[in-house]
């Protein structure tokens, strides 16, 4: 067993007990329907009546009185027995939710709810529509705009051509909006607000007819018009509208000074408005509860109409037919016809009479498959040529049938006589199966003689009148005896699936050979059917044969079954009925049905005569046989009259002939005489066959009397039907004998020794005649084994001295019964087997039974016809009569030996069977109790005294025995456990009805904890299909007692004490349910594929009550929902794993702090299939994702992989780590208290889509059903943690099932290949985000499920887009109004916890997220509406959370609010714009009605960022909004006369000036860089006003970390903290201001211009402000990697803290010290840290860059950025802004002269630059990282040489060093820098070379000194240093300046700079080789030592070029530091492949 632990078992109540004990209360409750069981819940009907198909029962009347042996009585008994069914009253209820009787209500139609998201993109109202107040002043036409607010003066160049439309707004204010063209419906390119216009005056300066507009910043417009009138026009127009809306300012201003005192005594009287609203609640509730839908409706599960997994209903046994074929015969005419009429008057028809036989045959398998079918389509006239001997009788003996079947009421005879229609059927149809029509005619000579005529194509009437003269004659004489003809066939079947082949005709009629009757010859001829050339070479009869086959209509009227027993719907008057022919089955079990009417028939078959030997007759040629049915031998015997006639005839005769050949003494027959065989057979019934000789020529010499002598008898023969109590069936060969003595029975074959009667054998008593018969009978069976267990049971069995071992013997026997037998007689078998159980002295006879049961019930299975078995156990089996004297019942002993069938001693493969095949052991088990309960009248008894103890006991143990094979041995034979779970779970189900219910609870509760936590998931599904079942029970409500269980007298369960987790006493008192909760707690703890098993029993149950028509009322569903509040606790329990709000949103929270920090998808890596150790998963996906260090003890939390995609440096591991644990106080603290399931580990991993979707909708349906009481109960008895985990999942339920709009849906039902989030990374170039890369792909595997929409058909098509859509916003709309409803209840309640410390507590906080999530997700126009009500509710109740204290709530309500201000939907516009004015006033009144500054900034603010996030907000939508709130400013009485108007109208002014940027940010928005240099220009434009200046820089650092620029972003937070230390510094609530951040970046200095702008302090910083915001920077710094600013910012930090006390605080910053200050050391030792690249960038082209024409820029990229992708970025960024054809980029990194460029086109020049630092400023930056850290001087060379060239010889090349120095230090705010100025210097040739050959050494050194040495850049760098050809490198160098030749050319002080660097760089070569040689394999030595060679060389030519002997340094290292290479080695940790002079080689551990 796994090492988790088990959960500990909870013992269930006492049911019956318990439900006595509190009769009292269980009665008095008002649902008490809900706490008991029905009375009347079963009953056994035997109402039910079998369905027959006939008119009249099958069974002949007095065939019970005549049956005598057991078996045939039971088969009558069988097929005259009524359905016995024990019925369920609420059966319909005790199963899945799919199968409830009302059906699933599906609402009709969904609402269309209107969502923003669908609207078209580009969908924008008409702006001119929107704006213009009718009657206001408009204006529109050409104008040229000059660049805006340009610092370089505007030239011609710059004015840029637009369409110019003036429009008024609704609050009276005037826009003048510019677009491209004419086309003014589009959104406009820009606004200018006319309401902050000042002046507008003419300005000639730069152009002609030119104006500016004057604005209140300081700013201008400039606009130019084609001619001076329209320019005058211009003018006058704007200056009018700007003085007239100058008045109305001035009056408002004026009213509003003059009533100010006045006002306040009414203030009071204003507020009335608002409570008169608070009654509003109950309407809003109304409203809001009308069109409801049950969350459930929804749900994809009841959506799917998938109807799989359930079982079909039990069809009751009926007779089924094959495929049945219609057959009608039409005509059969030969071409040879005349009249045959005496008188010639008549019709033309044959000449002769002539009989069709039709019967099928199939060539496959070589059988008749059907019985014959006679008919006769002679013409009456013909008929009457024969004069019918039996028709003569006919009236005389009214023909009774046989079997005293009498009852044939008025199915007159006539009806039946000439059959034209025959009724086929074939169960296995195939291509291969023919119909087949045999012909005959009246005896008359051979076969070819008689067929001349007809064979003949001359049309001679002599040769017909002929023909008919002999015919006559023939038939007058031999009218009885025929005579066979012709044949003909015809193919039935298209295809196996019973296609019937209509267009086939039947073949030619051919010519019967003498020699080829038999079946045998038949099937040979059809074998040749399909070859044309074989069938050519048949004789060939002219004629035509029509007969056509049809299929069978289902309402076939006017039939009578193969018994000539008429089939309902008969109707007498029509004239020929149809006839059914019998089929013939193949003897196989998968072609069987069990019998279920009376059928017995037998066929005969006479086959042939040998009678060539024969001496006992004169003349024996033309034989006739003719067939009686005995039943006795005496003397005047008359035969039975039960054989079948044929057409024309009786229906039954005495006799049959077969058809007669001419002239053959060994004729062969092929007749087939059907005979009806009485109810029970004897000894003395037989079958007796006379022959004679028919003479044919009528001769007519003879005398007369000899004349008459047509037949002579030639012989009798006999065969007794039965031999040994069975019907013989196979091939007979009889003797044949020429008397016939009475008692001829007794001797057979000639042995006749005993004084038997003397009978004359023919031929010596050989067997000369051949005959076989076919029984078809469901009263007789052929098999031995079936016949003999019955007769010993009729014999012996019934007396109970016999020793049970006879009878086990003849049991055993049973296995070996044919298959097709037991299918047949299956009923009959089984009701005995059930009784022989009962009656059973021995336990061994027993088990004997229950083992042939079993074998029957396996064999069924096994042929795949289990539904009869099904059919059996529910319709037939009834246990016999209870009386008291019978002691055993069938459940009782069918119990016992299932038990010891399932002994682990006994035979394996009986006790797999039983397992496999248990459903039916069980459901015998569960009928014999229902019938022996009601019969013994038991049922009204206690249920505790219904069975006896020793049942109990047996059904305890009977689980017990099964509980291993299912749990344990379930590898062995997966099915069988399975199958054996899944009944063992119905059986229990079905006991609740019966037993005892504690004991069934005590069963399920020993059954479930036989399962192990832990276990495979195969276990997992057993348990759960178990739980699933047994919950299923249509009373589960009530066993589970939803009631209160309180001690004393708790009646009422208001006062109850509700459960919200699962107790102990929970699951005691609510059993099922308890169980089921805590099983899929524990599953969850699981993995995916078993959480999601457990996950789907819960909701399906869920659903399954919600649906249930009795439960339908609120109060019942109320209480029901108590039953699932521990749902609440199990949720709680994993609310961190539910938690998974998706990363395709983007939240622009307070101070950009992302509170969706977990939402990134990655947090749950799935490993498909199984399940990894939680710690692994952390190490493994953290190494992937970066964000944990496989060494570093770090200990990432589940958010450390917040930030994953931001670009985590290609080398670190820890990059994208954030501060751990930094928001571990946001999330839930993972170290929760073991949860109660037992087990210790709570996992982390996320839950996923589907299954977080499951649990919050049942987590929905509680919350939505249950009572407020309950609700309030739960919440005041939760902890706050727990209060806010609650918040926490309403919140998710709004993430999880919001609304994606219909796009997204059909996105993503393109196929789940697509990844579900577009994620803004993707769109970076690709080697810059390597980490983003992987990251990507584990996004895309992680959300293939994410993208499961409802519906899994792939299928796109529209409709289903559209329904999809409709479902998923029904939902989502559901879901908010549920939220809502909650929200709203809790409030009421909570208003004072809510209140407290000003509505600043952490709980406020929570509600109100929720109710801002509203609006952060996509709603419905409906639900908007709702959430907008709920808000202003909000607003009202706790005004002091909005305007007192901090001000993030109310910024965040005023961003998302406005932005909906911005909405396309005008009804949502309209709605936010009156809320968002509702929040100004409630402000305005909270002051006292002084002024609404608060709101009036955090409006201003919400504004900027909104702009700053680039969402478009400048458009005329906006205006719209912003027109109505000052409308409504202006329209309300209250506040008519206060200065509230007029500052809204300021707000709206402000607002509008501050859109003035959104056109440029529009612009700019894909380019960051540009971007965030205008929102740094905004930023600093507001230096007076320090939120404002935060928004911006909030939003800057936006953008860096959305571009992955991360140490800009970080720089953004220290300036915040900066900004807000200074404004702290200065009100003295802080002791350090800005300057305590210069340490970090001298730019912090900005910070110190704040003024304090008196008008608009409403600034709500403090410390607690500030320590957050610190946090922030030193988590922005730890993901920009640096590391060592870190504890600069905590020095700010520290001691608030230790003032504070805080130590749990202090311990986690010094944590996070320690941890920075390792990641330092970390990065120092590998040198595996890049803090950025740098290029330069300059812009040319005046017409494009405008302002940036000219200027020279360093751009910072994030680590290591190649010069390609730079360039690359900027040309596609500005090839999409001007045109590709219009960007060039410039090479050459030269000065450029801008007068040499084409002035077309926009130039970008970009370089590459590395920081430049002085020595004596290396001399204080000690570390890399202080190197790379504010530095603003950068450096990059040029070559050239003096003639001009770039490149030339060594000794000419020259090397131009630029320096730039930029206006800050880098990392700055921005992530380019302006360049401030340039220095240049120029190196001479012997100074490149110095520089050159020093930078050589400096790299050698470097690679050198690291610790571990990177072997293949040393071997590169050596390769480059030392064997470099003659002319090139080094050497190069020394010949150029130090050879005698040329060194005195060159200063001398250089020449021995130069010289001193070659010695060092000798020195360096040798300690890289001797470090080689070291590291290297031996596969590399031979490349070592060509190394060595030529570094040798080098040696020798620099020494003999430098007069001078250098030593190679590896000499003399090996002779000086023969210990310290070592003890280096040792401490640097690289490994040593060499020892060094005996020393051992040292391999330190890393």
């Amino acid at each position: 067993c796994s090492s988790i632990a088990k959960p500990k078992v909870i013992e269930p109540l006492d049911y019956e007990n318990v439900v006595v004990q509190r009769k009292t209360q269980i009665l008095s409750d008002v649902l008490r329907d809900m706490l008991q069981f029905p009375l009347e819940d079963f009953q056994v009907s035997v109402t039910c009546l079998r369905q027959r198909r006939t008119l009249l029962p099958s069974v002949p009347e007095n065939a019970e009185k005549e049956a005598q042996s057991l078996f045939v009585q039971e088969c009558i008994k069988t097929y005259n027995s009524d359905w016995h069914v024990v019925t369920y009253k609420y059966e319909d209820y005790s199963g899945d939710f799919r199968q409830l009787p009302n059906k699933v209500a599906r609402p009709e139609k969904l609402a269309v709810h209107v969502f923003e998201v669908d609207e078209d993109v580009d969908k924008d109202e008409d702006t001119a529509s929107l704006g213009s107040q009718k009657g206001g002043v408009t204006k529109h036409g050409w104008l040229y705009k000059g660049n805006m607010n340009s610092a370089i003066s505007v030239t011609m160049r710059s004015f840029k051509r637009r369409y110019f439309h003036l429009t008024q707004l609704g609050d009276g204010s005037y826009n003048l909006n510019f677009y491209k063209d004419d086309k003014i419906s589009k959104e406009p390119k820009g606004t200018i607000f006319l309401d902050s216009c000042m002046g507008v005056v003419q300005n000639n300066k730069v152009r002609r007819f030119a104006f500016e507009l004057k604005m209140q910043d300081k700013s201008t417009y400039l606009l130019a018009a084609d001619s001076e009138s329209e320019m005058e026009d211009w003018i006058s127009t704007l200056n009018k509208i700007l003085h007239s809306s100058f008045e109305v300012a001035m009056q408002e201003k004026r009213n509003g000074d003059a009533h100010d005192d006045e006002e306040l005594g009414k203030a009071d009287s204003s507020s009335v408005g608002l409570d008169s609203y608070q009654t509003a609640r109950d309407i809003e509730y109304k409203m809001r509860s009308e069109t409801r839908l049950k969350l459930f409706t929804l749900d994809p599960e009841t959506q799917k109409l998938d109807f799989s997994g359930i079982e079909p209903d039990v069809k009751q046994f009926e007779e089924k037919f094959g495929k049945r074929i219609l057959v009608n015969c039409n005509d059969l005419s030969f071409n040879l016809q005349s009249c045959v009429a005496e008188n010639e008057e008549g019709p033309t028809t044959n000449v002769e009479p002539f009989y069709v036989t039709l019967s099928l045959f199939d060539i496959q398998s070589s059988r008749k498959i059907s019985a014959d079918f006679h008919v006769d389509m002679n013409h009456p006239s013909v008929r009457q040529m024969v004069t019918n001997p039996s028709s003569q009788q006919m009236n005389g003996g009214g023909d009774s049938l046989p079997g005293g079947r009498t009852q044939l009421f008025d199915l007159h005879e006539s009806g039946l006589q000439y059959p034209r229609q025959g009724v086929f059927s074939v169960t296995c149809p195939h291509p291969d199966i023919f119909l087949v029509a045999h012909i005959e005619k009246v005896l008359q000579g051979g076969i070819t003689h008689c067929a001349e005529p007809y064979m003949r194509n001359t049309d001679s009437t002599k040769a017909a009148q002929k023909v008919l003269k002999n015919a006559k004659l023939a038939c007058s004489r031999l009218g009885q005896y025929r005579m066979p003809f012709a044949w003909a066939a015809r193919p039935v079947f298209k295809d196996a699936s019973g296609t019937l082949d209509k267009t086939a005709r039947f073949s030619a009629i051919y010519r019967q050979d003498s020699n080829k009757l038999s079946n045998e010859d038949m099937f040979k001829l059809l074998a040749d059917f399909r070859k044309p050339e074989k069938m050519a070479k048949l004789p060939v009869i002219l004629g035509n044969l029509d007969v056509t086959i049809d299929n069978v209509p289902p309402d076939l009227t006017n039939c009578v079954t193969s018994s000539y027993i008429p089939v309902r719907q008969y109707d007498c008057s029509r004239a020929s009925p149809l006839f059914e022919v019998e089929e013939f089955l193949p003897c196989i079990a998968k072609c069987s049905q069990p019998f279920t009417i009376y059928n017995n028939h037998l066929y005969v078959y006479p086959r042939n005569l040998k009678y060539d030997g024969q001496k006992s007759f004169t003349k024996a040629r033309n034989i006739a046989v003719c067939i009686e049915f005995r039943d006795s031998d005496e003397d005047d015997v008359q035969p039975l009259k039960c054989i079948y006639g044929r057409p024309g005839g009786r229906l039954f005769t005495e006799n049959a002939f077969a058809a007669v050949l001419h002239h053959q003494q060994n004729p062969e027959f092929y007749d087939e005489v059907k005979i009806e065989l009485p109810t029970q057979l004897h000894e003395k019934h037989h079958l007796f066959f006379t022959f004679f000789h028919v003479s044919c020529d009528s001769n007519s010499k003879a005398t007369t009397k000899k004349k008459d002598q047509v037949e002579t008898q030639v012989g009798y023969a006999w065969l007794p039907l039965l031999k040994d109590g069975r019907v013989i069936t196979s091939e007979q060969q009889i003797p044949v004998a020429a008397n016939q003595p009475a008692g001829y029975l007794s001797c057979q074959e000639g042995i006749s020794k005993h004084s038997g009667p003397e009978v004359k054998w023919v031929d010596g008593g050989k067997p000369l005649f051949k005959v076989s018969t076919h029984l078809v009978s469901t009263i007789y069976t052929q098999d031995q084994h079936l016949h003999n267990f019955f007769h010993h049971y009729q014999n012996d069995g019934s007396s109970t001295l016999a020793s049970g071992g006879e009878l086990v013997k003849y049991l055993k026997s049973l296995h070996a019964m044919e298959g097709h037998v037991m299918i047949q007689f299956l009923p009959t078998i089984l009701n005995q087997l059930f009784r022989v159980l009962t009656s059973a002295t021995h336990e061994d006879v027993a088990v004997n039974v229950t083992r042939v049961m079993i074998h029957i019930v396996a064999q069924c299975h096994e042929e795949g016809l289990e539904h009869y078995l099904r059919s059996y156990v529910k319709y037939v089996f009834k246990t016999e009569p209870f009386t008291e004297a019978t002691l055993k019942t069938v459940h009782e002993e069918l119990a016992k030996a299932m038990t010891v069938i399932l002994k682990p001693s006994t035979d394996f493969l009986i006790c797999n069977k039983l397992l496999k095949y248990s459903w039916y052991f069980f459901e015998a088990l569960i009928k014999s109790m229902a019938q022996y309960l009601i019969e013994s009248n038991k049922v009204k008894l206690p249920r505790n005294q219904r069975f006896s103890v020793s049942f109990h006991h047996t059904v305890e143990t009977l689980v017990n025995m099964l509980t291993p094979h299912i749990t344990q041995k379930y590898k062995d034979n997966l099915d069988a456990a399975r199958n054996a779970n899944h009944s063992l779970a119905v059986f229990i189900k079905r006991c609740f009805t019966f037993m005892d219910r504690g004991f069934i609870f005590k069963q399920i509760n020993s059954y479930i904890s036989c399962f192990a936590p832990g276990e495979p998931k195969t276990l997992f599904e057993f348990k759960f299909d178990f739980l699933r079942v047994a919950c299923n029970h249509e009373h589960y409500v009530p066993l589970n007692l939803p009631m209160p269980f309180g001690k004393g007298r708790i009646q009422r369960f208001q006062d109850l004490q509700l459960d919200y987790s699962l107790t102990d006493d929970f699951c005691r008192n609510h059993f099922l349910v308890g169980l089921l909760l805590r099983e899929v707690g524990a599953a969850l703890q699981e993995f995916r594929d078993v959480r999601q098993i457990a996950i789907q029993v819960l909701k399906n149950l869920m659903i399954k009550h919600t649906f249930d028509d009795r439960y339908s009322s609120k109060s019942q569903q109320a209480r029901l929902a108590t039953l699932y509040l521990p749902l609440f606790g199990l949720l709680q329990e994993n609310v961190h794993r539910l938690n998974v709000k998706e990363t395709s949103f983007s939240f622009g929270l307070q101070n950009g702090r992302d509170d969706s920090l977990l939402n990134n998808s990655l947090a749950t890596p799935q490993k498909p299939g199984g399940s990894l150790d939680n710690s692994l998963h952390k190490d493994v996906f953290g190494v992937i994702s970066g964000t944990a260090s496989p060494h570093a003890s770090s200990t990432p939390n589940i958010n450390s992989v917040r930030h994953a995609d931001s670009r985590g440096s290609l080398v670190s591991t820890d990059s994208g780590n954030s501060l751990p644990e930094r928001s571990s106080d946001k999330t839930n603290s993972l170290d929760k208290p073991a949860s109660t399931l037992g087990s210790s580990l709570l996992r982390c991993d996320k839950l996923e889509q589907v299954e977080i979707k499951s649990l919050l909708m049942c987590f929905l349906h509680v919350l939505k059903s249950m009572s407020e009481d309950a609700l309030f109960t739960y919440w005041n008895k939760a902890s706050s943690g727990e209060l806010m985990d609650f918040f926490t999942l309403i919140e998710v339920c709004l993430y999880q099932f919001r609304y994606m709009g219909k796009r997204y849906i059909a996105r993503n039902q393109e196929g789940p290949g697509l990844v579900a989030h577009e994620r803004k990374s993707q769109t970076l170039p690709v080697s810059r985000n390597r980490a983003g890369m992987m990251h990507a792909r584990l996004q895309q595997l992680s959300s293939l499920d994410n993208s499961y929409t409802f519906s899994h058909s792939y299928s796109h098509s529209d409709a289903d887009v559209l329904n999809q859509s409709l479902l998923e916003a029904n939902i989502a709309t559901e879901v908010c109004l549920t939220v809502l409803d909650t929200l709203s209840i809790f409030i009421t309640g909570f208003k004072t916890q809510l209140c407290s410390d000003h509505g600043h507590n952490p709980l406020m906080k929570k509600v109100f997220e929720v109710h801002l999530c509203f609006l952060k997700i996509n709603q419905s126009e409906t639900a908007l509406r709702q959430v907008f009500t709920a808000l202003r509710t909000f607003i009202y109740k706790f005004p002091s959370t909005f305007f007192e204290g901090r001000a993030d709530m109310c910024a965040s309500f005023c961003y998302e609010i406005l932005k909906c201000c911005n909405s396309k939907l005008s009804t949502i516009r309209s709605d936010a714009a009156h809320l968002v004015y509702f929040l100004m006033k409630s402000n305005f009144e909270y002051t006292g009605r002084k002024s609404f500054v608060r709101t009036h900034l955090q409006v201003v603010i919400a504004v900027s960022q909104l702009i700053a996030d680039v969402i478009g907000i400048g458009g005329t939508r906006f205006q719209q909004s912003l027109s109505i709130i000052n409308s409504c400013a202006n329209s309300d009485k209250n506040i008519k006369n206060t200065a509230f108007p007029s500052e809204v109208k300021d707000l709206t002014k402000r607002i509008r000036t501050v859109l003035m940027a959104t056109a440029q940010m529009k612009e700019h928005e894909r380019d960051p860089e540009m971007l965030v240099d205008l929102q740094y220009s905004l930023a600093k434009s507001y230096a007076s006003t320090p939120e404002l200046r935060k928004t911006w820089l909030d939003s800057m650092a936006r953008i860096h970390v959305k571009n992955g620029d991360l140490s800009e972003a970080a720089m953004c937070y220290v300036h915040v903290a900066a900004l807000v230390a200074e404004y702290l510094r200065r009100k003295g609530m802080f002791k350090q201001g800005c300057s305590a951040f210069r340490v970090i970046t001298p730019n912090i200095d900005e910070e110190v211009s704040m003024m304090e702008d008196v008008g608009m302090q409403d600034v709500h910083f403090n410390e607690d402000v500030l320590m957050e915001l610190l946090e922030e920077c030193a988590d922005g710094l730890w993901k920009a990697e640096r590391y060592e600013l870190i504890s600069d910012i905590y020095k700010l930090i520290i001691p608030i803290y230790e003032k504070r006390r805080d130590f749990e605080k202090l311990a986690h910053l010094y944590d996070t010290l320690h941890r920075a200050y390792s990641k330092v050391t970390e990065v120092m030792h590998t040198g595996k840290r890049l803090l950025g690249t740098f290029f330069r960038v300059a812009f040319f082209g005046q017409g494009f860059f405008e302002d940036e024409d000219g200027k020279e820029y360093i751009y910072k990229e994030p680590k290591f950025t190649p010069l390609s992708e730079i360039s690359q970025r900027l040309l596609k960024l500005y090839s999409d802004k001007f045109g590709p054809e219009n960007v060039k980029m410039i090479q050459d990194s030269g000065r450029i002269n801008p007068k040499d460029l084409d002035s077309k086109y926009a130039y970008i020049q970009v370089t590459h630059v590395t920081p430049y630092l002085e020595e004596k400023e290396l001399a204080d930056r000690l570390t890399d990282f202080e190197r790379s850290h504010n530095i603003r001087r950068f450096v990059f060379e040029m070559p050239f040489t003096v003639s001009g060239k770039k490149q030339g010889w060594v000794d000419e090349q020259c090397k131009r060093r630029t320096v730039l120095t930029t206006t800050h230090c880098f990392p700055y705010v921005k992530k380019r820098i302006a360049v401030m100025y340039q220095h240049h210097t120029d190196l001479s040739p012997i100074e490149v070379a110095i520089d050159e050959m020093s930078r050589k050494v400096a790299e050698l050194r470097e690679l050198c000194s690291v610790s571990d040495v990177d072997m293949i850049r040393l071997q590169l760098k050596l390769q480059g240093s030392i064997s470099v050809q003659v002319n090139a490198g080094p050497l190069a160098y020394a010949r150029a300046f130090l050879d005698d030749a040329s060194s005195h050319k060159y200063p001398d002080s250089k020449v021995r700079q130069l010289k001193d660097v070659f010695r060092q760089f000798v020195e360096a070569c040798g300690q890289g080789l001797s470090i080689n040689e070291r590291l290297i394999k031996e596969d590399q030595q031979e490349y070592h030592d060509e190394m060595k060679a030529n570094y040798r060389d080098l040696i020798r030519e620099l020494s003999t070029i430098m007069h001078e002997s250098i030593s190679t340094v590896e000499d003399s290292i090996r002779t000086t530091l023969p210990d310290s290479l070592h003890i280096f080695n040792a401490i640097s940790g690289t490994p040593t492949s060499a020892t060094i002079q005996g020393v051992p080689s040292s391999s330190s551990v890393v």
